[in-house]
C-alpha cells in the first residue's frame, strides 16, 4: 500500500503504529457545546474520531458540522457519509464542503434502515450504493472527477474507509472485497467480543489478501453491564458471548469489568497479524474510551510522521 490521500491518520498507519480511532455523536439540537467537549475529552488519546451520520436513522446535527467542530478541537475527523439520506449531488456538495472544514478521512455507509429511526416515514434515497460511493471518493481523490464526468481543481483527497461485520451470522466476504475492488483504503469492524471468532476471520481475510490491501481497525466498547450487553445483541445485532455477560454479572463493578475485558480484547487484537487498529466507542461514556486506551499501554499517542520529520 501506497500512500494516496492527505491524512494523519493515513500516515500514522503507514508508519506501522498500531492505531486508534474513537467516536463522537453530533447532538440533536444546534447548539455544538457537548460535541466540542466530547472531542476535546479524546484529544491525546485518539489518533482520530469519527463523526457519526444520523446514527440508528434519527435526526442529528449534521456530521459534515460536526467534522468541523472536531477538527477546530484540534482532532482529525472521520466524516461518516450515508448514502440512505443522500442523491449524488448531495453526496457530491457534503464531500467537498467536509474537506474544506477540516475532514481527511471518510467513512462510506450505506446507513441503519429508514424503520429503525424517529422518522419512519422518511424517503430512503439511496442514489448511490455504498460501493458506488466509494468508488467515486476515489475518482474524487486520484483525478478530481465528478459523477457528471467533470473534473475540478482542488478535489478532495480523502482517505476512504469503509465498515464490514466480520463476526455477522451471515457473513459475506464478497460484501468487503467489492468495497476493496471499489478502491477503499481503511476497514473499520462492527464492535467485536470474541477474540477467537475473529481470529478465524482474519485467518480468511489474510488468505484473500485483504490485509494487503487495506489498513484494518477493528472495533471495540466497553460494556457497562449486562443490560448494555443485551442491547447491543438484541438491537444492535452485535454478537455478545454468554461467557462476557456472566463476567458483567457476578462482577462487583460491572463497570470496570467491562474496562478490563476491552483492554483483554485489545491485547489480543494486537498479537493478530495484520489488525493494524482499534476503533474504541465509549456508546456515549469518553472516559471509558480514556481508560480502555490508558490501561492498554497505548499512550503517549504517537504524531504522524509528517510532523514529527
Amino acid at each position: 500500500m501506497t500512500l494516496r490521500a492527505e491524512s494523519g491518520l493515513e500516515r500514522l498507519l503507514h508508519s506501522g503504529e498500531f492505531a486508534v480511532t474513537a467516536e463522537v455523536v453530533p447532538p440533536r439540537g444546534a447548539d455544538a457545546t457537548l460535541l466540542r467537549k466530547q472531542a476535546e475529552a479524546l484529544r491525546g488519546f485518539a489518533d482520530a474520531v469519527n463523526v457519526t451520520d444520523n446514527p440508528t436513522s434519527s435526526a442529528h446535527m449534521s456530521s459534515v458540522a460536526g467534522a468541523a467542530v472536531v477538527a477546530a478541537a484540534g482532532l482529525e475527523p472521520v466524516v461518516q457519509i450515508a448514502t440512505r439520506d443522500r442523491n449524488r449531488l448531495a453526496i457530491t456538495a457534503d464531500l467537498l464542503g467536509a474537506w474544506a472544514l477540516g475532514a481527511r478521512n471518510l467513512l462510506c455507509l450505506s446507513g441503519d434502515p429508514i424503520s429503525s429511526g424517529d422518522h419512519p416515514d422518511a424517503a430512503d434515497v439511496r442514489d448511490l450504493d455504498v460501493v458506488e460511493l466509494v468508488r467515486f471518493a476515489v475518482a474524487l481523490r486520484d483525478e478530481g472527477r465528478l459523477l457528471s464526468g467533470r473534473t475540478i481543481e482542488s478535489a478532495p483527497r480523502y482517505f476512504v474507509g469503509v465498515a464490514d461485520v466480520p463476526l455477522a451470522d451471515a457473513y459475506d466476504p464478497g460484501r468487503l472485497e467489492a468495497k476493496l475492488e471499489a478502491g477503499a483504503d481503511f476497514v473499520q469492524t462492527q464492535i467485536v467480543y470474541d477474540v477467537e471468532a475473529l481470529a478465524g476471520w482474519a485467518d480468511g481475510a489474510r488468505g484473500r489478501g485483504v490485509f494487503e490491501r487495506a489498513f484494518v481497525l477493528v472495533g471495540i466498547a466497553p460494556l457497562r453491564s449486562v443490560r448494555t450487553a443485551r442491547y447491543l445483541s438484541d438491537q444492535l445485532g452485535v454478537p455478545v458471548p454468554e461467557s462476557v455477560v456472566r463476567r458483567l454479572d457476578v462482577a462487583a463493578d460491572p463497570g470496570a469489568e467491562g474496562v478490563a475485558m476491552a483492554v483483554e480484547i485489545l491485547h489480543g487484537l494486537r498479537a493478530l497479524e495484520g489488525i493494524a487498529g482499534a476503533h474504541i466507542m465509549g456508546l456515549g461514556r469518553e472516559e471509558l474510551v480514556r481508560r480502555v486506551i490508558e490501561d492498554a499501554g497505548l499512550l503517549p499517542r504517537p504524531r504522524p510522521v509528517s510532523e514529527t520529520a
